[in-house]
């Protein structure tokens, strides 16, 4: 199955994400695979069988959330000067949303720019992180403060990589699945609830119908400045509690599933979602083990923290919420912070 991206504005560019087993793979030119050591001894192998290059270099980096920084991405260009790496050079991206982002803003960065394909292993950056280009890092200001949209040459979704997915990662990557169904596709959020999403030919097609609506939205909006926006539903939130709990304690779909229940309480109050379809939401993602609750310590900082999203602009913090139910979205920039604090003094600590 092949699902095409075509970004036409402000140069067209096109390359298609292919979701099926992974191919044999051919280049005439320098490949280094950078991945990860998670992912390295279950899956570097059978990409090394399937890749036939004039050299293959392997980037090991240490595995979490906390290396998605700037030092890492130094490291990765360190070993491509080592190997004499050139503009026509390719970067393999083998793992899951950290190594995707920090592989395709290496190659962002490297001579001004060299190709890099995602072979994304997790179901987070199958459905997600993998496409549409968005790339980059964290620093002690917030997550993906830095970094820069650059598209792959091609996407490689093959499934048999979440056969070694521990539970809890697959249940994050469902967070991101949710989110793309209650912004865009009632239908689709009816499916995941009636549907065994651990089921091999179920889940093929959970990641189909993901990166079909992510695909369609990149297409329409490669650099975030309109519906592309939209995907961040739940991330608002959800980027403030992981930088509050230093990316260690909850996966980034985890942070996610939070995040859309607090947006989704804003939503309610403001009436645009009834209580019982939030209900419904926050009933999916606990099927799945996901996180609905977080102590907010102080609503105020929490409050703050907003101002550094990248969706918030003059001072006017942007948010993300369903529009008028399940399947539709709105993005609202006008709402008062009492409003929005009393959202967060909900999950704050008992006094």
């Amino acid at each position: 199955m092949i699902v095409p991206i075509e970004i036409r504005q402000p140069a067209v560019k096109r390359y298609d994400i292919v979701i099926d087993e992974l191919p044999e793979l051919h280049y005439d030119r320098k490949v280094a695979i950078v991945t990860n050591t998670t992912v390295a001894p279950l899956h570097l192998e059978r990409v090394l069988e399937k890749l036939e290059a004039p050299l293959v270099e392997v980037i090991e980096l240490p595995d979490g959330e906390e290396y998605k920084s700037m030092e890492t991405v130094l490291q990765i260009l360190d070993r491509l000067f080592e190997a004499r790496f050139d503009r026509r050079s390719l970067l393999i991206a083998l793992g899951g949303g950290v190594i995707g982002d920090m592989t395709g803003f290496a190659a962002s960065l490297y001579q001004r720019g060299i190709g890099f394909v995602q072979m994304p292993t997790t179901l987070l950056s199958q459905v997600d992180a993998s496409v549409g280009g968005k790339t980059g890092v964290n620093n002690r200001w917030g997550k993906n403060l830095i970094g820069a949209f650059y598209q792959p040459e091609a996407v490689y979704i093959d499934p048999a990589f979440l056969t070694t997915l521990p539970e809890r990662e697959y249940a994050a990557g469902i967070a991101e699945v949710v989110k793309m169904a209650v912004m865009f596709d009632r239908e689709f959020f009816e499916f995941l609830e009636a549907s065994d999403l651990k089921d091999p030919a179920v889940a093929v097609e959970m990641i189909a119908r993901s990166v079909r609506l992510k695909a369609d939205v990149v297409n329409q909006d490669e650099k975030e400045s309109g519906v592309r926006a939209v995907l961040n539903y739940g991330h608002t939130f959800g980027h403030v509690i992981e930088n509050e709990t230093g990316y260690s304690l909850y996966l980034h779909g985890e942070a996610v599933a939070i995040g859309m229940v607090m947006a989704n309480e804003l939503a309610t109050n403001l009436g645009l979602l009834s209580c019982r379809e939030a209900e419904r939401i926050r009933d999916l993602l606990q099927k799945w083990g996901l996180p609905v609750e977080y102590t907010v310590r102080d609503p105020r900082a929490f409050y703050e923290h907003f101002y550094l999203d990248k969706k918030s602009m003059n001072d006017r913090i942007k948010f993300v919420l369903p529009g008028g139910g399940i399947g539709t979205h709105t993005m609202r920039d006008d709402i008062p912070a009492e409003e929005v604090i009393a959202v967060l003094e909900r999950f704050a600590e008992a006094k």
